[in-house]
């Protein structure tokens, strides 16, 4: 069973997602109707999902990206509405992620907080991308601890002309205790459009430089965490950066990482996380409510 945690997803409306419409009040989309994408969106994620198929993914997340933090005020799921219009396929599963982008801009708590659980509630996976020292920080010590909140992937900026925070080996440590895990998106790798958002934030680079940016991170995020708390995503906009995931495994053991720990970053590791995602609607990581059975 390969997964794949990063399957970006289009955003709706004229301003996107992130943008606040003025004039209109707060949408709560768990009332409404969810918004739907057009029929040329759906055949296009269509055409993206035979090929992941094909390829022999069989755990599919899509990933809706927000920036800066969860503003109640103009947050929409489109996950949901997309969920009903694709087609069910037979061994597949598909999974709904939410990626917070954090800068300088961003508050502490980056709208995580209890008074938007039933924003975050129907998300399967919730992963932050730092681009500051603070926000890693915060991402590493506070949100990683168990709790309805806890976001259990980070996410490396890996095509930026250098990480913009140390990865400090405390930082790494706990966030690997606590049960998150670094993420390496291997479209870097190959020269994909990737990151487009914080490369737009954070005034990154493309193409080959990019390429070139993120083999030197990815190695230094090996060496930090020992291979231990990797996972390998996609985020690949275009059909043609797609790979097998034996042939990801091949691409990131030139990292340094031993062949069984590899292939573990896109079957093992990516399963117990999503078995943590969980139990994150749970109290303290209780997968069911306990039942009392009397003895006869």
């Amino acid at each position: 069973m390969f997964f794949d945690l990063n399957v970006p997803v289009p955003d709706i409306g004229p301003s996107g997602l992130s943008q606040p419409k003025k004039g209109k009040g707060k949408q709560p989309q768990a009332q409404g109707e969810p918004l739907l994408h057009t029929l040329g969106q759906v055949r296009a994620i269509e055409a993206r999902i035979d090929l992941l198929v094909h390829l022999g993914y069989s755990v599919i997340a899509f990933n809706q990206t927000v920036h800066k933090k969860i503003d109640p005020k103009n947050h929409t799921n489109i996950l949901n509405g997309l969920i009903t219009q694709l087609k069910r396929r037979q061994g597949v599963v598909f999974l709904k992620r939410l990626t917070i982008i954090l800068d300088d801009d961003s508050e502490k708590g980056f709208g995580l907080t209890n008074a938007n659980t039933s924003l975050v509630d129907p998300y399967d996976v919730i992963s932050l991308a730092p681009t500051t020292a603070t926000t890693f920080s915060l991402a590493c010590l506070t949100h990683s601890l168990p709790s309805p909140l806890t976001a259990h992937i980070i996410s490396l900026p890996l095509s930026l002309p250098r990480l913009p925070f140390q990865l400090k080996h405390t930082l790494v440590r706990t966030a690997i205790k606590n049960g998150a895990v670094f993420e390496i998106n291997y479209a870097g790798a190959i020269g994909g459009e990737v990151e487009a958002s914080i490369v737009q934030i954070s005034g990154g680079e493309s193409g080959v430089s990019a390429k070139r940016n993120w083999w030197a991170a990815a190695r230094e995020v090996v060496r930090v965490t020992k291979g231990k708390g990797l996972v390998v995503s996609g985020d690949v906009t275009g059909e043609a950066d797609y790979r097998a995931p034996r042939d990801i495994t091949n691409l990131i053991s030139l990292l340094g990482l031993p062949q069984n720990v590899a292939h573990d970053a896109s079957t093992a590791t990516a399963k117990s996380l999503i078995v943590r995602c969980h139990t994150r609607k749970t109290y303290r990581a209780v997968l069911s409510e306990p039942k009392l059975v009397m003895p006869k």
